[in-house]
């Protein structure tokens, strides 16, 4: 397939993809390459300094971001992670894959599997069947807001020609303190402000005049060099706990071409808005005056805070022998806390929104108890790690009823294809959550800051935007569909580092009767299952939050 691919898909021919094009219809149509990629990650505590400032970090080998796994459309995945950290679990999801019949292998603690316990490993398997910019990252607790993160390419067609990939942008807010610890103050329900942020990985922290003994200095800028004349694409995503971007190039305006995993009708625009979880692929002609120019995370100050908003940046260079700052000025960031605009969205495969037979509408809210937790439908997500729904499924436990909000999805009969989902943000409280979807890409059909009503609301079935990340406006609604076509429980949530740990997530049960028939990997799940069982006897910290 390689071969193939590297023949067909050139500079001039980026539609092309072999016996494939950018009009095969993914959903139906996987292309068996027999290439199996395989990869090995370590889970490790880490003693880092990405911006100048050490601090304890986690890490996949060692690096934040954790090494790139990079496969082509059809390929299969295979991931050996092994859990070095000493006193805490850890999964990984696989954002925005589908897992199609491949629930087991999500990776969420408490709904798809065990935690991985210190000193145990575990081997994700799945099939590339999309294509385009996604990321890893772990899904216990905080983790990734203190560095479990890294990036997911899968090598596929695109609406417009280039010439060279950069890869994936990571584009973070980033504290001082480990996530981990400020918890203790976030769960109060007042976020707390972190001093910086990171590109790719990386910034520069004023660390002159400190007497803090871990401000070491010594952080570099992202910076990359173009030449003249060139496209390149460029994978943007937001890995923040709890930052919206607006992100921009001075001097060079921006081609959309994809949003998530779903590749879009071009478009052309001086930045993009990118909520936490959503990637963006974008190519940038090399068209300006040979120089120095800044790269810009373009922090939305409206939606959250932080101690040095101006200074998420990295560098283009058209020399690379420069070594100078650049003095380019840029784009004025807005205060639009929510995503790009629907009518930019147009996906290039397009597919109408089908036949369904009703309409689940749920209420955002909050409570406080021990701690702020948000609730949807009045319930706050809280899981057991130990009994994740899945295997409870596949061992004929009951699930139902259950304290916490968990929503079946079933066909009344063949015509009945389709899931539509509403939530109203009723908390009063005024932000914005992006929400992200499990196991499925959805269809937007409804986002307006407004009380939705089923009789008056207008919903567009006509090729609506799809992706896996999409933002609940604030005091407002956020109304998708998606297929009935992938039975598993599917985990539904604000990518809000703290929200999600304060509860703000559901469960989509999808086909029930169904997801212990497409559970293949059961014997290794229930090994996780024993090891973790076998550690939780000395556990040292015990769950503090929603588990996810």
């Amino acid at each position: 397939m390689s071969a193939i691919r590297s023949s067909s898909n050139t500079p001039t021919s980026r539609s092309c993809w072999g016996n494939y094009s950018i009009n095969t219809d993914w959903y139906s149509v996987i292309p068996d390459t027999g290439v199996t990629r395989e990869y090995w990650l370590s889970v490790e505590n880490s003693t880092l300094a990405p911006d100048g400032y050490e601090r304890i970090a986690l890490t996949f080998n060692g690096t934040i971001p954790g090494p790139a796994i990079i496969a082509d459309w059809g390929d299969n995945l295979v991931i050996h992670v092994t859990n070095n950290l000493e006193h805490n679990g850890t999964s990984i999801h696989w954002h925005g894959m589908r897992q199609l019949n491949n629930v087991e292998y999500d990776g969420v603690p408490g709904v798809t599997q065990c935690p991985i316990a210190p000193g145990d490993s575990m081997t994700y398997k799945f099939q590339a069947t999309q294509y385009g910019s996604t990321w890893y990252h772990s899904h216990f607790t905080l983790q990734y807001g203190d560095g479990l993160l890294g990036p997911l390419i899968i090598n596929g067609p695109a609406t417009a020609d280039y010439d060279e990939d950069l890869g994936m942008l990571f584009l973070s807010d980033w504290g001082h303190t480990p996530a981990l610890e400020l918890w203790d103050t976030a769960k109060l329900g007042a976020p707390p402000t972190l001093e910086t942020g990171l590109v790719n990985g990386t910034n520069t922290y004023d660390c002159s005049g400190s007497t803090d003994a871990a401000c070491i200095g010594g952080g570099k800028k992202f910076e990359t060099v173009f030449e003249a004349g060139k496209k390149y694409r460029i994978r943007v995503v937001n890995t923040a706990i709890e930052a919206h971007f607006q992100f921009s190039i001075d001097g060079h305006n921006l081609t959309v071409i994809g949003n998530d995993l779903v590749p879009i009708v071009p478009y052309e625009t001086d930045s993009v808005l990118v909520s936490i979880g959503q990637r963006y692929d974008v190519i940038v002609e090399a068209n300006a005056v040979a120089d120095n120019y800044w790269l810009r995370a373009g922090w939305v100050t409206a939606c959250s805070a932080n101690l040095n908003p101006d200074n998420i940046t990295g560098i283009v260079r058209y020399d690379n022998t420069s070594t100078a700052d650049p003095t380019s000025t840029g784009i004025t960031v807005g205060s639009n806390c929510g995503d790009e605009p629907l009518e930019s969205l147009v996906p290039y495969l397009a597919i109408n929104v089908g036949n369904y037979t009703e309409v689940t509408e749920e209420a955002l809210s909050f409570a406080f108890s021990s701690y702020f937790t948000w609730t949807i439908n009045s319930s706050s997500l809280y899981l057991n790690w130990s009994n994740p729904t899945t295997l409870r499924i596949f061992n004929d436990e009951l699930i139902w009823p259950t304290d916490y909000n968990v929503v079946p999805i079933n066909q009344v009969d063949s015509t009945d294809e389709w899931a539509v989902y509403v939530i109203q943000d009723s908390s009063g409280i005024g932000l914005y959550h992006p929400i992200h979807l499990h196991g499925h890409d959805f269809w937007i059909i409804g986002q307006a800051s407004e009380i939705f009503d089923l009789d008056t609301s207008a919903l567009n079935l006509v090729n609506p935007p799809r992706r896996d990340v999409a933002t609940l406006p604030a005091n407002g609604y956020l109304a998708i569909a998606f297929k009935k076509d992938n039975p598993g429980s599917w985990l539904l949530h604000c990518h809000i580092a703290w929200h999600t740990s304060e509860g703000l997530a559901m469960q989509f049960v999808e086909s029930e009767a169904d997801i212990a028939v497409s559970m293949t990997d059961t014997a290794a799940f229930e090994d996780v299952c024993k090891a973790w069982d076998a550690y939780t006897p000395t556990e040292v910290y015990l769950q503090d939050d929603s588990g996810i």
